[in-house]
């Protein structure tokens, strides 16, 4: 039995009932997914939880770059830079398709945070603290290779004094997630979406298990097991709350926004990194046929389910992107998508959101329980590392069990194993190739196969071959079978947004595709018409909110 597709959800229910697990992992975000992962690699018996689908909070909605976190410079989290700089070396070794090594460039402006000295300096401690080696190395240019770098600057006015050019990776968060839990799946573990934890369960006042709601069925049922750790990210504190272990720190939830525009409207030649007003710092990031701009950061406490996105919000960004692209004269209009997710900051007195620490804290109740909180998508694999390594000293402490050491860095996700970005480039070419010969697909197609599923690209083109018809349609048609029968995929919007990035980066194209790929779950899943259309107006509803903004925020 496949425990990866959809169609075995009972039989994997069965599972998580029927075994008495060494842990159970509360939060399908990537925290969760590298906890399970882990944990799972070490040979732990492994449950894993998400109330709704996997990535589908905090993980799906970040700004999408593996980075070396060079923003904390400036607070002098000097650790928290090392850390993530050599966290994004290993993500990238290890699945080099979804860390994707690309230029970043910072202008420097006249009256900007930073003059060409100070980010010399800042760039190559960077460099030092992120093991940075060979051409990815920082290199500061003057205006005039600047300006030849990225043409779309604004260099008229004479504020342009040059650039730092250096290096990050771009990512698919949810893709990066999936990964994860396919890869935990492969060495044993148990994972579920759409099963909410309801409460914890106790034997003289030690959790012992979580009490699990199936929200597709409404069915109720327990997981037994030894350990368990909170990795719910936003939500956290509501665990917490219910183990009434809820003292001292908590949990500071800070917005950030994203909007999207077709790549013609800001064709930029690579990322850009850039101030905003307010001196707040800002990402350009082009992405196939899009370029995406991000972020905000300021306080939020509405539902953590159920993000507005104000206008106001909106023109911030195109606001700060029309200053620094003033040739690009971007417009309400332009915005094809847009996405609204929530940091779970560790508070800290009298600091506004956007200096709160990026680090991760690990809480530990007098029952047991384990809240994992903070922390940045980079540093994912580290965090699993030291919250399982605690799991493991308690389960020696208490039940004699021991376990092997963290190897994760050593794993390669599932979607490789290739050596390298050549060995990447020479792989999508080859899809390239195929696709072209095949179905009349593109260099688009294979860059979006390859980034999305690395190796798996074949498993997919092979499909297609099942479908007549148009190509987009076909492959959307495999991407469907794909993900529900080896992604866990249980909705269409599962497909739509975390497997694929279609709501985000190709909405537009989600018209085309919708009707034909909603029937194909139809016919997987045996479901009525009138669960069809629920489906549809869910898929149809988040195409609507990630297109148009709220007028003003209250209050």
């Amino acid at each position: 039995m496949s425990f990866l597709s959809s169609l075995n959800r009972r039989q994997i229910m069965r599972q998580l009932q029927s075994d008495t697990f060494h842990l159970a992992v509360i939060g399908g975000g990537i925290t969760g997914a590298g906890i399970a992962l882990d944990a799972a690699s070490r040979g732990m018996k492994v449950a894993l939880v998400e109330m709704d689908d996997f990535a589908s909070g905090t993980s799906s909605r970040s700004t999408k770059l593996i980075h070396g976190g060079l923003r904390y410079l400036k607070q002098l989290e000097l650790g928290l830079v090392r850390e993530v700089g050599q966290e994004r070396a290993i993500v990238h070794r290890l699945a080099p398709h979804l860390a994707i090594p690309e230029k970043m460039l910072l202008p420097l402006t006249r009256g900007g945070p930073l003059g060409p000295v100070p980010a010399s300096l800042g760039l190559w401690v960077y460099d030092q603290l992120a093991g940075v080696r060979g051409d990815d190395k920082r290199r500061m240019l003057n205006k005039a290779q600047t300006l030849a770098l990225e043409p779309l600057l604004n260099g008229q006015e004479g504020a342009l004094l040059g650039s730092g050019y250096y290096a990050e990776y771009r990512t698919d968060d949810a893709r990066l997630t999936i990964e994860n839990i396919k890869t935990a799946v492969q060495y044993g573990a148990t994972c579920l979406n759409y099963v909410k934890a309801t409460g914890l369960a106790y034997e003289d006042g030690r959790v012992v298990g979580v009490h699990c709601e199936d929200k597709l069925t409404d069915t109720a049922f327990d997981i037994r097991a030894f350990s368990a750790v909170s990795a719910a990210g936003p939500w956290a504190d509501e665990l917490r709350k219910a183990d009434k272990s809820l003292d001292g720190k908590r949990v500071f939830l800070s917005k950030g926004i994203h909007i999207v525009v077709p790549y013609e409207r800001l064709p930029l030649r690579q990322s850009v990194y850039f101030d905003a007003p307010g001196g707040r710092m800002v990402f350009a990031i082009p992405r196939l046929r899009a370029t995406y701009i991000g972020t905000t950061d300021t306080p939020y406490h509405g539902p953590n389910d159920d993000i507005p996105i104000y206008r106001e919000e909106v023109l911030y960004l195109l606001n700060a992107a029309n200053n620094m692209f003033s040739k690009a004269a971007l417009e309400l209009g332009d915005i094809e998508s847009s996405w609204a997710g929530l940091r779970p900051l560790i508070y800290e007195e009298n600091k506004p959101a956007s200096e709160m620490s990026r680090k991760d804290e690990l809480f530990e109740s007098p029952s047991g329980l384990l809240t994992i909180a903070g922390g940045k998508l980079t540093g994912y694999r580290r965090m699993a590392k030291r919250v399982v390594g605690r799991v493991a000293r308690m389960l020696k402490q208490r039940q004699g069990i021991s376990f092997q050491p963290c190897h994760t860095d050593a794993i390669p996700l599932t979607g490789g194993p290739f050596a390298d970005m050549q060995e990447v480039r020479a792989f999508q070419g080859a899809i390239a190739a195929r696709a072209g010969a095949a179905y009349g697909l593109g260099d688009y197609h294979a860059a979006y196969l390859v980034a999305n599923y690395g190796r798996q690209a074949d498993i997919i083109l092979n499909r297609m071959a099942a479908y007549t018809g148009d190509a987009e349609v076909s492959l959307a048609r495999a991407e469907a079978w794909f993900t529900i029968h080896h992604e866990l995929a249980a909705r269409p919007l599962d497909l739509f947004n975390r497997r694929t990035g279609r709501l985000y980066f190709n909405l537009p194209g989600m018209e085309g595709v919708l009707a034909p790929v909603l029937k194909d779950f139809q016919e997987y899943f045996g479901w009525t018409d009138e669960q069809l259309a629920r489906e549809k107006a869910i898929v149809e509803q988040a195409m609507y909110r990630a297109a148009h903004f709220e007028r003003e925020q209250q209050g």
